[in-house]
Formats: C-alpha cells, structure tokens, sequence
C-alpha cells in the first residue's frame, strides 16, 4: 500500500506545493521521512500546514518511475527518491540535456531534511558522452559536485532500469566524473558496479602528504587537532583518507567516535587540497570490517560506497585484511572485491525506491 499527500509550505512572496507518493509499506524509510518531514517542518514554521483532505491511499504497483516521470509542467520537479543503505538521493530524469534541471543552489534547498525533500543529494541521469549510454552527475546536500558515488550509482542503475523498463539482469555504461563506471543489476535486484582501478599516487589523490610506498601515502602520520593518527590515501575517482587509529593505538572502536566532531577537520586539513572524505575503519576479521564515515560536502552518512572500497584497498595495502570483505556501513553491509588480475574493485550492494514526488523549483 502507499501513501499520497499534498504538503504546503507558505513563503514569503510565495506559495510552495510538495507531493509524494510512497512506493513502500508505511513501516518503511518513506513514511518515517514524511512523519518527519510533517513534525520539524511544523514545529519550525507556524505558517506550515498538511492538509488531511488531500489525502490518498493507492497502491504502490500503479506507480512507476516512467509514467510518473512523462509528466511536464513548467516549474515542477517530478523526482524519485532512492537510498542505497539509507545514503539517499533525489533522482532526476534529466535524459534530454546535459544541463541539469536543478541549480546548486535549489540542490541545497531540496536536500534540507526540515524545509525540503531531504537527501544527501541529487542525482541527475543525462545523455552519454564518448560512447557511454549515459552521464550521471550529483550536486551534494552542500551544493558541491563530487566526482562520483557508490551508492548514487547504484541508485542510478535502478532508476535507469525503471525509466528504460529494463528486467532481470542488465549492465550499461555511464560516464562520470571519475571516469567509465559500470553498474550491472542482479537477478536479486542488487546492483553489481566495476568501480575502476584505485588511484594511489599521492598527487593524483589529492594529497599533500609525502608519498612514502611507491608514490602512495600508507600509514603515513596526519596531526589532527593536536593527535596524530596514522592513515592511508585512496583516490576512487573522488578522495578518500582512511584510518585505523590513531599513532600507536590498538583496533580503532568506530562507534564510540565523536564523528561530527572530528570529521570536519579531516574533510578541511590542509594536507586536501580538494578536501577528502574520511573512513573510520574497526577491524573484525581478515574478511569482515566497519566503517564510518564522513563526506565531504555531506558529512555524517549512513554509507558511502567509494568509501567502502577505499577501506579495502587500504586495508589489503596495509596488510589487516584480504582482498573481498563485507564492510558493514551504519546503514548496512557492502561486498567489496578488490580483484588482483585486472586491478578493479567490484562493489555489490542493496538501492531501493523510497517514494515519488514533485515539487515547484
């Protein structure tokens, strides 16, 4: 069963609209974020209203992404909401132009979990260039635009296969800002990419940080606010620096971390000069590892699947673990394969719809 409802907000000068329809039972990730949406939202503007005449009960099978998405208005944004492991995404059909329907700016505004849609950004699926079937980009909740994202591409692949009516198993090629990535859907409905080659090379991270194992960073000693902790740098296209403690320290406990904390030093050393994000890695077994992680440009999320892979690919470099793990995210597990004959990593995790919805830009 899903859920229709129309929401008003009222703004000076004008008058804002924002629809959803949930394509998932009411216990689900969709109606916590409306519960939630509908208490901040009235708590923090008394001229907001949700009007229960507006209301409607459907099912979800009489939704999809296409017939919903076919729908022109001028000033109206029709967009599906996925998460991959609760990292969600706005998800725009922006297949005609390569000049995406949503500014930074509006990106920000539509990311706002108390005034918005709320999502860690927005993703827009635009026409390939050089041979690829399609172009992904995303702007983040901060209006920035990252290079790429693991569980933004596999809620793209979804989205693709809802818009082009694809089934069963499928594969296609999507251009992004960190080069060729290849999502391939799985007949259980998980998303399989070819993530690429890690990039090592301390410049090429980027890093100021002395490259000190064939022109990578392993290891490598980083003061943060007066402590030293010992990291290893991997690019995924986008930069990452991941840890496992501090100088010294025994296994790293990830949940007893202050995150909101410490991370924002990390994302703003001057050691990035592209800014980084940051994993916080415990170490269970030689094939099982948690992270946590924060995001540059989006800070805390629930998971990150470059992320994920530059864990394992630190980890197998500094020798605490093999080369395909289960990295547990606070929004649930990822496989992560870093294969040693062609030197990609494989990355097989969960995307799912949370709901449909438009909104006046």
């Amino acid at each position: 069963m899903a859920i229709a409802a129309a929401i008003s907000l009222s703004l000076p000068l004008q008058t804002r609209r924002f629809s959803v329809a949930s394509a998932a039972p009411l216990r689900s990730t969709s109606s916590l974020h409306f519960d939630s949406l509908r208490s901040n939202l009235s708590l923090k503007n008394p001229n907001f209203r949700v009007s229960a005449s507006s209301m409607s009960i459907g099912t979800a099978d009489k939704i999809s992404a296409a017939s919903f998405l076919d729908r022109r208005e001028s000033g109206i944004l029709h967009f599906v909401k996925y998460h991959g492991l609760g990292n969600d995404f706005i998800l725009v059909d922006n297949r005609d132009s390569m000049e995406p329907r949503v500014t930074p700016e509006q990106a920000v505004k539509l990311c706002d979990r108390n005034f918005g849609i709320g999502a860690d950004g927005v993703i827009f699926a635009m026409p390939g260039i050089n041979g690829t079937d399609y172009t992904m980009r995303i702007f983040n909740s901060d209006g920035s635009e990252p290079e790429m994202c693991g569980n933004g591409v596999r809620c793209f692949a979804r989205f693709i296969a809802e818009l082009e009516n694809l089934h069963g198993k499928q594969s296609f090629t999507v251009h992004t800002g960190a080069g060729l990535i290849v999502p391939e859907i799985q007949d259980d409905g998980k998303v399989k990419v070819d993530m690429g080659e890690p990039i090592l090379k301390a410049s090429d991270v980027p890093t100021k940080l002395p490259a000190n194992k064939d022109q990578a960073v392993v290891k490598s000693d980083l003061e943060v606010d007066g402590v030293t902790w010992s990291v290893t740098c991997v690019s995924m296209g986008n930069p990452h620096c991941v840890t496992f403690g501090t100088k010294g320290s025994q296994n790293l406990t990830v949940d007893e971390l202050n995150l909101a904390a410490i991370g924002p030093k990390f994302e703003h050393h001057e050691m990035f000069p592209a800014r980084t994000n940051t994993e916080f890695v415990e170490v269970f077994s030689r094939s099982h590892l948690k992270m946590r992680v924060w995001e540059r440009g989006a800070g805390a999320t629930l998971a990150c699947g470059t992320g994920a892979c530059a864990v394992v690919v630190a980890a197998v470099l500094e020798g605490r673990a093999a080369r395909s793990c289960t990295v547990d995210l606070p929004g649930g597990p990822l496989e992560i394969e870093w294969r040693e004959d062609d030197n990609h990593i494989y990355m097989t995790g969960p995307a799912e719809v949370v709901f449909y919805g438009s909104v006046p830009l």
